[in-house]
């Protein structure tokens, strides 16, 4: 069933639920095809309601991108992963995050760095804008951890700050293009290939032995 808001009015709680649907659909859409791949109808086609009823939530379609997006990297497990206890293995869940290797084929909820790919090299001034804030994000988050774990003498580098900001970048830069090349390669098999390698050298990167890897990736 199609629901329209905008010639059936509806009590505040329904209309809570019915945007929270709007920006579940948005942020799927959004985070496997990138903000110029995707319209308006198509999102509400997904939320199974009509067009018109887009604009009683949202002022525009980039609005719309902003916070969908925003709610991507809120309910990421990568974000809930940050309070989480510090460990080696709980950092490396948290980098893990960027890719479920089944996502790329499958109904599971996007990474936040599904979203940082699709945009990458965007003309449009709200979008380059948005990524780059989702960017210093994420490599804050990581920075967070990793002073973390230096200070608890968990990692094989110096915890200096200078440092540590170079391996979140390494982290991000590594992830984001593994996403690439994974999402624009045929072959599922190798894709997989492409995910595990990029998360085994980052594990090594962190100090994790090669079987603690395998058993991580594998196990």
């Amino acid at each position: 069933m199609v629901y329209d808001e905008v010639t059936m009015p509806y009590p505040q709680s329904h209309k809570s639920k019915t945007k929270a649907r709007i920006l579940a659909s948005a942020a799927e859409l959004f985070s496997r095809k990138g903000f110029q791949k995707v319209s308006i109808g198509q999102i509400m086609t997904l939320a199974k309601m009509t067009h018109g009823a887009f604009y009683t939530h949202f002022a525009s379609k980039e609005a719309l991108y902003n916070e969908s997006v925003r709610l991507t990297l809120d309910k990421s497990r990568a974000a809930r992963l940050v309070k989480g206890p510090l460990s080696v293995q709980h950092l490396t869940d948290l980098v893990a995050n960027y890719c479920n290797l089944q996502e790329l084929v499958s109904k599971h909820e996007p990474g936040p760095e599904a979203v940082l790919f699709n945009e990458i090299g965007s003309e449009k001034e709200e979008i380059r804008t948005l990524f780059e804030a989702s960017y210093s994000r994420m490599k804050k988050m990581l920075e967070t951890r990793l002073m973390a774990l230096g200070k608890l003498k968990k990692l094989p580098f110096a915890n200096d700050r200078n440092v540590i900001a170079d391996k979140a970048r390494v982290i991000l830069a590594s992830l984001i293009g593994a996403v690439a090349i994974a999402k624009s390669l045929p072959g599922e098999a190798e894709s997989k290939q492409v995910l595990t390698a990029t998360q085994r050298q980052i594990l090594l990167m962190m100090g994790v032995s090669e079987n603690e890897a395998e058993n991580m990736l594998h196990g």
